[in-house]
């Protein structure tokens, strides 16, 4: 049973015990015609992690002899897979792309485990994720190019596992701006494509929404300019995470719904 339906039934059960009568039960059932999922990026919408990035890349390139491309780019490709994001970086150059991400992996674990390099949540976003949380109607995920295993260790390490029903990230799904991920959230909460949102700040967050039918909010804090994430179809971008629950309402109201049909 999806996880979205599985959720619902277990209220009911919970309504049923408590001595919920048949028409609270009925108007609470109906609601799962509108269920919502709200699936987050993980670097640069919810943490900063740009620092721990950055070394982890400057030691991967190192080594490998090779010189790390400048902080512009490399905040440029955060939210790939980790093969695309090489390749991309590469230009066409012969650059030894296994290597580089076994180097990665390797300097990003020592670096979190050292806790040299933090990546700390944005302000706002645990407020923003326990409000969402808190709503009957809504469900949260996480869209990621992080590895399960850095995800994991990320969402233990402010305690807000438990948040999030699904977990879509690189290691079993193509690269944004590829659908995938979403449409496996999709598949294993029982939402509608219409009813959910990608939170993101780049343009493969926005795109890859687009691409599975999913509206995308930018976030203008995140490594991308706030003008690509609008070119790349982002129906709004918010400035804080305080504008979040707003933006999502504006998009589940029924006009929105129909204005993008």
């Amino acid at each position: 049973m999806p996880k979205g339906i599985q959720a619902y039934v277990n209220i009911v059960f919970s309504l049923l015990e408590n001595g919920a009568n048949k028409a609270q039960i009925r108007g609470f059932a109906s609601s799962l015609r509108s269920m919502k999922l709200v699936l987050f990026d993980c670097d640069g919408t919810l943490v900063d992690s740009q620092q721990m990035i950055c070394a982890a890349m400057q030691q991967a390139y190192a080594g490998q002899g090779l010189p790390c491309p400048p902080t512009r780019r490399l905040l440029g490709i955060v939210g790939l897979s980790l093969e695309e994001a090489f390749r991309r970086l590469a230009d066409g150059a012969d650059h030894p792309v296994d290597g580089l991400i076994a180097g990665y992996r390797e300097a990003f674990f020592a670096l979190r485990e050292a806790g040299t390099h933090a990546s700390p949540l944005y302000p706002g976003a645990r407020d923003a994720i326990e409000t969402l949380a808190r709503r009957p109607d809504t469900l949260l995920g996480i869209a990621t190019g992080k590895s399960r295993r850095g995800v994991t260790a990320l969402l233990a390490e402010h305690d807000l596992t438990d948040r999030f029903v699904t977990i879509q990230t690189s290691d079993s799904a193509p690269s944004k701006p590829h659908p995938g991920m979403v449409l496996e959230a999709l598949r294993e909460t029982g939402v509608d494509a219409a009813d959910t949102v990608v939170i993101g700040d780049t343009a493969f967050d926005m795109q890859m929404a687009r691409a599975a039918g999913a509206r995308g909010i930018g976030v203008a804090w995140g490594y991308h300019p706030v003008a690509d994430l609008h070119a790349a179809g982002a129906a709004l971008v918010v400035d804080e995470f305080a504008a979040v629950a707003p933006a999502l309402e504006r998009l589940w109201e029924p006009d929105a719904v129909a204005a993008d049909a």
